[in-house]
């Protein structure tokens, strides 16, 4: 068996390493453009930030080592340009020497990946502007900055890549802006009030971000001096753009797969729609977990499940791909996010009669030193009870709280199955009652109406006019409110 992999990052390194290992008969020959393969694209803004100090530390495997290791034949430098399906072929530049090599394949698995989208705006070829993708752009990143002593940056792009390059900029001591064309941060991943509250926690903690706004222009005479927006002009020394990404698929546009915007439709086999080829990484279109409708999610967790689950296949084991749940986590100053599933807005479109929660609870017993809180929100199918989402933020372990969710979705849990989880307890890393339980408690007790309650975002659109706010916290915290000591209350109030 032949396979030829176009791609060395993160989902064609584990289809080849996979495969290798189910069938050392397979010739398994890897192309990609890169000279680097298998690096850790999601460790770039920590090179930037210095966490990460020197470059090698960002490329998990070189060419050399990685095909000594696995069996794999590497060649480097080499851009696929055109695709023959028929005559199972596939045409790539040798970048080194200009001239087109051609290899041929029994199967091929597309797995190249994506690269930064850059908005058509004036200015973007200036110095200074920089995306954030492979090494070689953390690596320019950081000597620019530490070249020119950057006192001023604007990210474009609120997602979690942007967000991530905001922190390490500002640890850096740089005075940070990031602007966003969406109405919030986030958008797709949180619903608008836990966005919300990452916003106002970015703005206390030193970073500025304005929302509803477009880049119109990047201003300078050879290098970066300003960004024109519709909000006004942004004076910068640098300028991230991080406003998303489009799949590495232009050769494919005329050879008969069926793709949509860019990205390369498979089956729950990671099959294309021709025949013997297949697609796996942040070039693939694959499907929502829980929704089986088609879904985007270009992460590199799932471009490895994928590659591994597609080599087996490859191998001849009966395994088939379940989809995602657009599952992530982000590290912020002060503030970590995770979320899964279904925002309520996604819930809501798709058809499910939608409860949700916010609830704040200690991430670990209160009274352990560096105890902190967790805001979780959830979301449930009122009918079924069954879990579709969650987005929780918090100082620590908000990893933890998210996978809790992941499980639970991927195995069709209700809320009722998490009543009585044994859950792992210790003063250091949890409460008695685990804080992703007695968020469950809080929407089950609304669900019941055992309690009437409203959203931030309800309270925000105004379904509490009418209303008192009464504050019961054990000290008055909320401005303009009524303080009630719950402890010397017996009775209805």
């Amino acid at each position: 068996m032949k396979v030829l992999i176009l791609g060395g990052v993160a989902a064609g390194t584990k289809a080849a390493a996979k495969l290798k290992r189910e069938d050392r008969s397979a010739q398994v020959t890897l192309i990609t453009k890169s000279a680097d393969i298998s690096y850790a694209g999601c460790g770039l803004p920590y090179y930037v930030g210095g966490v990460i100090e020197e470059r090698g530390d960002l490329i998990v495997n070189t060419p050399e080592k990685y095909a000594a290791l696995t069996g794999v034949t590497v060649y480097t430098l080499r851009e696929a340009v055109a695709l023959d399906s028929e005559a199972k072929t596939v045409t790539a530049k040798n970048l080194e020497t200009g001239e087109d090599e051609v290899y041929d394949y029994d199967s091929l698995v597309i797995a190249t990946g994506a690269s930064a989208s850059v908005p058509p705006v004036e200015g973007v070829e200036l110095s200074g502007v920089f995306t954030m993708r492979t090494p070689d752009d953390a690596i320019g990143m950081r000597a620019y900055l530490e070249e020119k002593n950057v006192k001023r940056a604007v990210v474009v792009g609120g997602g979690f890549i942007g967000l991530e390059v905001a922190e390490n900029l500002k640890d850096r001591g740089i005075s940070v802006t990031v602007i966003d064309f969406a109405s919030q941060l986030l958008p797709n991943v949180l619903d608008p009030e836990m966005a919300g509250y990452v916003k106002r926690h970015l703005q206390k903690n030193g970073i500025r971000v304005i929302t509803g706004t477009k880049a119109e222009a990047i201003l300078g005479d050879n290098q970066v001096s300003d960004v024109r927006t519709s909000a006004g002009t942004l004076p910068c020394e640098i300028v991230v753009l991080s406003a998303g990404i489009r799949p590495n698929t232009g050769f494919l546009a005329e050879t008969g797969l069926e793709m949509f915007k860019g990205t390369i439709l498979t089956d729950g086999g990671l099959r294309t729609n021709l025949p013997d080829i297949y697609a796996v990484g942040d070039c693939a279109m694959v499907k929502n977990r829980l929704t089986g409708a088609p879904q985007w999610s270009p992460m590199g967790s799932s471009a490895n499940m994928e590659g591994r689950t597609l080599a087996q296949t490859l191998a001849g084991k009966e395994k088939c791909y379940p989809g995602v749940l657009g599952t992530g986590v982000v590290k912020l100053p002060g503030l970590n996010c995770g979320r899964t599933g279904l925002t309520e807005a996604a819930a809501r479109e798709v058809g499910f009669d939608v409860e949700t929660v916010v609830a704040v609870t200690d991430d670990k017993a209160h009274y352990y030193p560096g105890s902190d809180y967790f805001i979780t929100k959830l979301i449930a199918d009122k009918k079924t009870r069954r879990l579709l989402g969650a987005q929780v933020l918090g100082t620590g372990a908000v990893d933890k709280m998210t996978d809790i969710a992941v499980l639970g979705i991927s195995m069709g849990a209700v809320l009722d199955d998490f009543d009585n989880m044994d859950f792992a307890y210790a003063p250091p890393f949890s409460t008695a009652i685990h804080p992703f339980v007695q968020a469950v408690y809080i929407l089950e007790n609304k669900l019941g109406g055992d309690l009437i309650s409203m959203t931030p975002a309800e309270y925000a659109a105004g379904k509490a006019e009418g209303y008192r706010v009464i504050d019961v916290g054990q000290e008055p915290s909320i401005r303009g409110a009524l303080h009630v000591d719950l402890g010397k209350v017996n009775g209805p109030i």
